[in-house]
């Protein structure tokens, strides 16, 4: 009972999990033909490059290591919490999106240019991963969202190595879902978009950026009189 009740806030994002795979599921099922492509011209720009399959199946890790890491090694519980939620509302928002917007593309190649064992995963994940619910992308929404935790946490603020080895991570991830076709640049945008608007929401503090006093100038003592 001591451990439940120790451990007893990963049940948020636990039962969490199981709604939205279950709603996926059904989104999944529901949106098969008649739904929107999501296409621009700068999708036709994007040559498709099976070896960023690597950072695009590492997404799957770095989720579980972040939820790992806040909910147990780390102790700082708000930490948890922000990054929860900020996965949170930018999962159900996408569901909320799909279930009013069905959503889909057609921007995978019909063969592929070579074949090797990075084409092999890539048909492996088309082969799993339906064209459709699309927008915005999970893959960048999540990872610019475990990013900014490991960003601003405070047990890795003296260590800029692993914040730049996050950071790097998210990035090719939030590329490889453009190289290897599985997401359009509107979808990148709009999660992107979301991730703007959940750090304000839930890290943004009121003062943060201001102005720093010029270096070289005495402060004025200022006295209340009462």
């Amino acid at each position: 009972m001591k451990t439940v009740k120790q451990y007893r806030h990963l049940l948020i994002a636990a039962g969490y999990g199981v709604f939205y795979l279950t709603c996926f599921h059904y989104l999944e099922q529901r949106v098969t033909r008649g739904y929107h492509l999501i296409h621009t011209p700068l999708d036709d720009m994007i040559p498709f490059c099976e070896f960023f399959v690597i950072p695009y199946l590492m997404w799957f890790g770095y989720i579980a290591w972040a939820i790992f890491y806040f909910g147990i090694c780390n102790k700082n519980k708000k930490e948890y919490y922000q990054l929860i939620f900020n996965l949170g509302i930018g999962m159900t928002l996408f569901l909320v999106i799909s279930y009013l917007y069905p959503n889909g593309q057609n921007l995978r190649p019909t063969e592929f240019p070579r074949s090797n064992v990075f084409t092999g995963l890539v048909q492996y994940v088309y082969g799993i991963d339906t064209p459709t619910n699309i927008f915005p992308s999970i893959h960048v929404y999540n990872s610019v969202a475990v990013a900014t935790a490991v960003e601003k946490s405070e047990k890795f603020r003296k260590r800029p190595l692993i914040r730049k080895i996050s950071t790097a991570l998210a990035i090719l991830i939030i590329l490889s879902t453009m190289f290897l076709k599985q997401h359009s640049v509107s979808d990148v945008c709009c999660a992107l978009v979301m991730n703007a608007g959940t750090y304000m929401l839930l890290y943004h503090q009121p003062g943060e950026h201001a102005a720093r006093p010029i270096k070289g100038k005495k402060k004025e003592k200022v006295q209340i009189h009462i």
